[in-house]
């Protein structure tokens, strides 16, 4: 066997997170095998993942593989990994919104979705969590249609302006446990403090900054820089995910955590969302679209903190520590009962480098 194996990817930003996009088939199966191959690639077990493409944080330490789907519905399937930054393991239980953002432009680019003139719609299944989304991809005829990464939209966390992609997410209600609230309640207490167990797009724990002592409007640096704090929350964390029905989640990014407070900054709710052992430094797209459910949900944590726009309710802007993000929610509350028909959000994705990967023979020895 040769010194080094090479993989074809892509290296893609997707929404504000980055890594490598893999053909599935073009890595092993077993996913014990699989996690050791991204692994090597990101070159986790550094803080800088000096020997891997990964950037030394946890939003640019994240996998795409995309595969023609099997789905009726589906044109590709979304299989995603979140690898650890310093610590050798890969989790395969969550999902990424923001890196969903260029799985519709990787599937135009690798052949299995043809690009039509003016926009392709990419019809993705998400392998984790189920999820149907659509990715509405700009594909102007230049001679012939091919994903644009180019144009004026404007994304809070990325610098500059890309051509827009439109997700919009159906099925996401019960992503991982089957239920919008997975103990049956919109709020519950643990460890004496207030909390809602909510499961849309991921299962999240959700808490109100006041009761933690914190305004809700601290910097993603100021709240990492809480080691007591983020310590306790992880103790809830885990004791959530038992609640939840998701076992010991003690080496599990899910479920993620939320702190919500009233807005600011012309904003519907603010929020800060973990990833889950530090502050994500804009907001997640799933964690969006599980925070706007929450604020939309009656009787949870965030009743009383959001501002709701009266004339369009459903249009839910989150302040989060790098500006803002827009959930377009489908829904209605009958009796009480909240239920989701859909969700959008816009993002942008570019393709930053197309080529082969290096992974060490030593890694299938």
């Amino acid at each position: 066997m040769s010194a080094q194996v090479a993989i074809p990817c892509l290296l893609m930003r997707g929404g504000t997170s980055k890594g490598p996009y893999f053909n599935r088939h073009h890595l092993p199966e077993d996913l014990d095998q699989l996690a050791k191959v991204l692994i090597a690639a990101v070159g986790s077990g550094h803080a800088l993942n000096i020997d891997g493409i990964g950037g030394g944080a946890a939003v640019t330490t994240k996998v795409v593989m995309v595969s023609p789907s099997s789905d009726e519905w589906a044109d590709v399937d979304y299989f995603f990994a979140q690898v650890n930054v310093v610590e050798q393991r890969v989790d395969f239980s969550p999902t990424c919104g923001n890196m969903l953002a260029g799985v519709g432009p990787a599937a135009i680019s690798m052949g299995m979705v043809t690009a039509k003139p003016g926009v392709t719609e990419v019809k993705i299944r998400s392998v984790n969590t189920g999820a149907l989304v659509e990715a509405i991809v700009q594909t102007p005829k230049l001679p012939v249609p091919s994903v644009e990464y180019s144009g004026t939209a404007r994304i809070d966390g990325v610098p500059g302006t890309a051509a827009p992609i439109l997700l919009k997410f159906m099925g996401v209600v019960g992503s991982k446990t089957g239920a919008l609230f997975p103990t049956g309640n919109a709020k519950e207490q643990i460890n004496e403090v207030d909390v809602t167990l909510i499961d849309v797009a991921v299962p999240m724990m959700i808490v109100r900054a006041q009761d933690l002592g914190l305004s809700g409007h601290e910097t993603a640096a100021e709240i990492d820089a809480m080691t007591e704090l983020t310590a306790r929350m992880e103790a809830m964390r885990i004791e959530a995910g038992q609640r939840m029905g998701l076992g010991d989640v003690t080496e599990k990014v899910v479920p993620k955590m939320a702190i919500v407070a009233s807005p600011a900054n012309g904003g519907n709710i603010a929020a800060r969302y973990f990833m889950p052992w530090s502050c994500h430094p804009s907001m997640a797209v799933t964690g969006g679209i599980c925070i706007a459910s929450c604020a939309l949900a009656p009787g949870t944590v965030a009743e009383g903190l959001e501002s709701l726009n009266a004339e369009n309710p459903g249009h839910i802007v989150i302040e989060h520590p790098m500006g803002q993000m827009d959930v377009i929610a489908d829904y209605s509350v009958t009796e009480g009962v909240f239920e989701l028909n859909s969700a959008g959000i816009l993002r942008t994705a570019r393709l930053l480098m197309r080529g082969e990967i290096m992974i060490p023979a030593a890694v299938w020895e």
